[in-house]
């Protein structure tokens, strides 16, 4: 059951704060809770089934067409649909990297190879990973920034990973996910670049910076208009509910919650990733919401006794029992982990 298990799984344990799941902790903006709240009364309607409103509303956001983006019952519903509409034979994953792209390319039968991030090198990309975009691969998965890593693939370098992926005829997946949470948003977005290369789809979700995990709503951009429909035709009709709909075109609206939320997690990141390292964590460099870093094998048990869900990442591919992921939250909060830390290391179980 580990192998496929993310955060978030609050339904079986008692816990005071949830640091397993990277989600904002200003939570859901009240404006988006009311679109939904809403939206109810239309409950005896189906849902657009085309997601008119919402695509025009993001297209605004995005500067593209709305003939360009396809919504979702989250991204996890778009990484089904991508490789179902696409079959890929073989696709290159990093690992570390987000399970539910493994999990789509195994029950479609995919070979998968994986490019893998070294503790050496600080989980960073390194430029020998284009090495292995060869001919015969049909797909790759980027996450920008990683998951669970929060590192960023620099962007010449993606722009290189690119062009070699449309010589070749790869299909490019690149997840943007954490990027509203980002400092130099602009260093990680390319959705500039979709003219430039027809096999580069973007996803992108709200469940992270509004605190929509529960309402389920992604999208993905691409100029491929084709592979668009195809995945359209693999996903079950009314995917994306009535609410799920308003809430979006409502959240599209809170640009202030957005700069607010980012500059408070960029702040307090910094805060908590200082407090870990001094007492003698080894922490990953991350620039998203949340700091993935080494500790006891026993650490996820011992916060869990004390009431605090951390992420355990030891069922991400190249990582073994001992790495973890905490979300980055408040300063009252992240003062609670810290307190929850210091109580449960001791000085000799505190890694360099």
């Amino acid at each position: 059951m580990l192998k496929h298990r993310h955060g978030g799984d609050i339904y079986e344990v008692s816990y005071r704060i949830d640091y397993s799941a990277n989600i904002n902790p200003l939570g859901t903006p009240e404006s988006v809770v009311k679109a939904a709240q809403k939206s109810i009364l239309d409950c005896a309607h189906y849902p657009d089934v085309d997601c008119r409103a919402l695509r025009r509303a993001l297209a605004e956001k995005e500067n593209m067409e709305p003939e360009q983006i396809l919504c979702g019952n989250g991204a996890a519903e778009l990484i089904f649909a991508m490789v179902q509409a696409e079959k890929p034979q073989r696709a290159l994953l990093m690992a570390p990297g987000f399970a539910e792209y493994e999990q789509a390319l195994r029950a479609n039968g995919c070979e998968i190879r994986y490019y893998e991030l070294k503790k050496e090198h600080g989980f960073r990309y390194q430029t020998d990973y284009k090495k292995m975009l060869t001919e015969d691969l049909d797909m790759i998965f980027l996450c920008n920034p990683n998951n669970p890593t929060g590192l960023l693939i620099p962007k010449e370098e993606m722009l290189e990973i690119f062009q070699i992926c449309l010589e070749k005829k790869i299909r490019v997946v690149l997840d943007s996910c954490f990027i509203d949470f980002l400092e130099q948003e602009k260093e990680a977005e390319y959705t500039g670049y979709l003219d430039d290369y027809p096999n580069l789809f973007i996803l992108k979700a709200f469940t992270k910076i509004y605190a929509m995990a529960g309402l389920r709503l992604g999208y993905g951009m691409s100029r491929d208009k084709r592979l668009l429909e195809r995945m359209k035709n693999v996903v079950q009709p009314w995917s994306v509910s009535i609410p799920a709909q308003a809430a979006g075109v409502a959240a599209l609206q809170e640009t202030a919650f957005v700069h607010r939320s980012a500059k408070m997690v960029q702040e307090e990141r910094i805060w908590l990733k200082k407090q870990l390292q001094n007492m003698n964590l080894w922490v990953c460099d991350s620039q998203a919401n949340y700091l993935f870093f080494e500790g006891t094998e026993d650490l996820s048990e011992k916060c869990r006794k004390e009431g605090i869900l951390i992420r355990d990442c030891s069922n991400y591919h190249g990582l073994r029992k001992g790495y973890y992921r905490i979300a980055v939250r408040t300063r009252k909060e992240n003062e609670e982990l810290v307190q929850v830390f210091r109580k449960i290391l001791k000085p000799a179980e505190r890694r360099n």
